[in-house]
């Protein structure tokens, strides 16, 4: 057999849409190499003696290409992830509080003071009003 017809029956045996399915089910990855390793042993026995050592290079080279691959979306998944947990109130819970303490204690104090005095300029008000219809009548 032929290393591209051995690859392609590996490649057949190797559906993706199963992997996932296997890993949504709870199954390692070590647990999906090793039964696809068994499934496929006399394939891969035979695609293993038809390997010239600049097919092992390439090998290599698409080891290196998948460990890439994995990085990356590891490193997108971590942004996602902190993007999505940039506003979050619990985890951020000490970068939000002291700016949203510090706008209420503002706004408390502002109408505390503004209160009280409209308070007083009120009553002082109400007070003339009324002294002075008393004395007008």
């Amino acid at each position: 057999m032929s290393i591209s017809k051995i690859l392609n029956s590996l490649e057949k045996s190797w559906e993706r849409d199963d992997i996932l399915l296997n890993i949504k089910k709870g199954l390692g990855t070590d647990e999906i190499v090793n039964e696809f390793l068994e499934k496929n042993e006399r394939q891969i026995k035979e695609l293993n003696s038809l390997l010239r050592p600049e097919d092992i290079d390439v090998l290599d080279q698409v080891e290196q290409l998948s460990t890439c691959e994995s990085k990356l979306i590891n490193e997108i998944k971590n942004l996602n992830y902190l993007k999505k947990n940039e506003f979050h109130p619990i985890i951020n819970q000490k970068k939000i509080e002291p700016s949203n303490r510090v706008s209420f204690n503002k706004i408390s104090s502002f109408m505390i003071n503004w209160s009280n005095k409209f308070v007083v300029i009120a009553l002082l008000t109400i007070s003339a009003i009324a002294l002075s219809k008393q004395a007008w009548a």
